[in-house]
């Protein structure tokens, strides 16, 4: 578990899916050649034209007739001139008997340590090296049984382990330490069963509060949100069960050891929520846990109450709009955080985006207002392929004179970060 009060007002990115543009690599190697004249002609591979709005459209002026080849088909339809095309997914190990085995490789430079996960200050670091074994159920023909492990290791790994635990076991003994700021994780390891529309996980799992996940590919922006990281579980375990009520409406429920634990009882609380279809363009999703969330060795135990709702909007074909707002009220802090989104997508090669943020602590006792931050983050999403993207950002922080974070006097700054995934 993490400090602090949240919440995050506007982003916009251009991304079909800002939450995920990557998708789980299983398919077979299959890389494939497109190129283009950007003569109206088709190409070679049989991409939809590169150019056609070029024609009409002058596009030659803009770089289209000049032979700035990058990747497959042009620098200009990647761009936005026309369509792109990335090519289709390989993957290392693929599937096997209904079991995908994948991950992917994530290397990030920050100019700054308070951009959360980003440890290492002007500095190349290996983020995240992950490997996952996964047998996904389907239960619509009746009862199935699976399950999933990931693996991570990297500067996200001390991050990422079960530092809830009361005392050393599961991913936080000593072993699991890699020296400086590198480390192991196993922040997954469930199995899996389902029968018709109700299924259940059991084990060590991924919370479903908040918008913003620890994977590398589930995210839009390098950087996180203070309220993700900071008053948001990453982890729990226990048993969740999910009951598909309709194409519409899906309800969770079940109990958890408190918040980020591994296989420790170090909490008992009650974790579930709702996701509903209102429309199609809107769905609303709640997500809450309440009890009991830890009792460290030798500290006061915290118990309390937190939700998160995210709306997610489709504004138009390609454009994404996400509203989040946390609340965390227990014995031990109080925050409050409100998160906005607003994605645009360019085509299947270019992503540009934007957000901000205002996050809150209060005191617990009092409710008095103790601090405020805001940031602001603005990034583009570039897939060179369908297994590799790059993701450079700007972000500016301003305080109200103290970083929540950090708990400590602060100016206001600019950061840079920058990253590159590759999936297999």
């Amino acid at each position: 578990m993490k400090l602090s009060k949240l919440a995050l007002i506007a982003a916009i990115a251009c991304g079909t899916y800002a939450g995920n543009v990557f998708a789980d690599q299983t398919n077979e190697i299959q890389l494939v050649s497109c190129e283009s004249d950007c003569d109206c002609g088709e190409p070679v591979c049989g991409c939809e034209p590169a150019c056609d709005d070029a024609c009409d459209a002058g596009c030659d002026s803009a770089g289209c007739g000049l032979g700035l080849g990058l990747g497959d088909c042009g620098i200009a339809s990647r761009l936005g001139c026309g369509d792109c095309c990335l090519g289709d997914p390989y993957s290392l190990f693929g599937e096997c008997n209904g079991i995908a085995v994948g991950g992917w490789m994530q290397l990030g430079y920050f100019t700054d340590t308070t951009a959360n996960f980003n440890t290492l200050a002007d500095n190349v670091q290996l983020q995240q090296g992950w490997l996952f074994a996964e047998k996904a159920i389907d239960s619509s023909c009746g009862f199935d049984i699976g399950g999933r492990v990931d693996y991570v290791y990297g500067t996200d790994g001390p991050d990422t382990v079960a530092f809830g635990n009361p005392v050393p076991g599961y991913d936080t003994n000593e072993g699991w330490a890699r020296g400086g700021q590198y480390g192991n994780a196993l922040p997954q390891l469930y199995l899996e069963a389902g029968y018709g529309d109700m299924s259940v996980k059991v084990g060590h799992f991924y919370t479903i509060i908040g918008w913003e996940v620890v994977q590398a590919t589930g995210n839009f922006f390098y950087s996180h949100a203070n309220t993700m990281y900071n008053s948001e579980p990453f982890t729990h375990t226990g048993a969740l069960f999910t009951y598909n009520h309709s194409d519409d409406v899906t309800l969770y429920g079940g109990y958890v050891e408190g918040w980020d634990s591994g296989f420790q009882d170090n909490g008992d609380a009650f974790i579930g929520g709702v996701s509903l279809g209102l429309t199609d363009r809107l769905s609303v999703t709640y997500a809450a846990v309440g009890g009991r969330f830890n009792t460290p060795v030798g500290g006061a135990t915290e118990q309390g109450y937190m939700h998160s709702v995210v709306a997610d909007y489709a504004v138009s074909d390609d454009v994404q709009y996400i509203f989040q707002s946390d609340l965390l009220d227990t014995n031990e802090r109080q925050t409050f955080g409100i998160n906005q989104y607003l994605i645009k997508t360019i085509n299947d090669c270019v992503s540009v985006g934007t957000r901000v943020e205002w996050y809150q602590i209060a005191d617990p006792t009092t409710d008095a207002v103790l601090h405020d931050t805001w940031n602001w983050t603005a990034g583009i999403n570039y897939r060179q392929s369908a297994n590799l993207t790059f993701r450079p950002e700007i972000r500016y922080d301003w305080y109200d004179g103290w970083d929540a974070n950090t708990d400590a006097p602060a100016d206001d700054s600019f950061k840079f970060g920058i990253d590159a995934v590759m999936t297999f």
